[in-house]
């Protein structure tokens, strides 16, 4: 029997750095907002969806699921303080032995086959990370100075993240820490080892204007 699948979409963005009064997870792409562009590529998957986001912006998401979204398989979650808290939040609705996938709300041009194959690895390896190489040359800023370090040892970490939950629910039993970043950085504090995926540098997190200006021309 398969296991289940699920997808936490975290939508807890207040578009302070887009330079919006509108939530960025709300902006219009093309023909829809953000998020429903997010959502349909999860559907696509057939996985139960938990979006998880403040409680200030459950009206305005309702409009949205019901105007742009199948609504049959998605439920709602209020969301945290923290992204921490969100996803612990989240992940109170996963309830049986799955495999759940952790992704942006604004990250829209994730793709079906990425999400199939962290799936796929997850359930084989416990945890699948998106991750693309780094293009730039990097250099480590110190209180002492600077010095170059060789980029083909450092990885860019994307969204979705996906897990276990028996492993990812024992992540989340533990008190929260700044060294926090993502979800994996969560499991890798209890233990748990991290499996990297191949990503892809168009699955970007739109997050100022300019990251929307490039939005618009990946979907034309």
């Amino acid at each position: 029997m398969n296991e289940k699948k699920f997808a936490i979409i975290v939508a807890g963005g207040s578009g302070s750095r887009m330079q919006s009064e509108i939530p960025k997870q709300f902006l219009f792409l093309k023909d829809k907002p953000i998020i429903a562009h997010t959502i349909n590529t999860f559907l696509k998957c057939n996985c139960h969806i938990i979006v998880v986001l403040p409680e200030n912006h459950l009206n305005t998401f309702k409009n949205t699921l019901l105007t742009h979204c199948d609504s049959e398989n998605i439920e709602l979650v209020i969301g945290g303080k923290t992204r921490f808290e969100s996803v612990k939040n989240g992940l109170s609705s996963v309830t049986e032995n799955a495999v759940v996938a952790i992704h942006d709300a604004v990250r829209p041009f994730v793709t079906t086959e990425i999400i199939n194959t962290s799936f796929q690895t997850a359930k084989e390896y416990g945890s699948a990370i998106c991750a693309v190489d780094l293009k730039d040359s990097i250099r480590f800023v110190s209180k002492s100075g600077n010095e170059s370090k060789d980029r083909t040892q450092f990885k860019l970490i994307q969204t979705p993240q996906t897990f276990q939950t028996t492993l990812l629910l024992a992540a989340y039993s533990q008190e929260y820490n700044d060294s926090f970043t993502d979800d994996a950085s969560v499991l890798e504090a209890n233990g748990g080892k991290i499996q990297l995926i191949e990503g892809d540098y168009k699955n970007i997190k739109i997050t100022t204007p300019e990251d929307l200006l490039v939005a618009n021309a990946f979907i034309r």
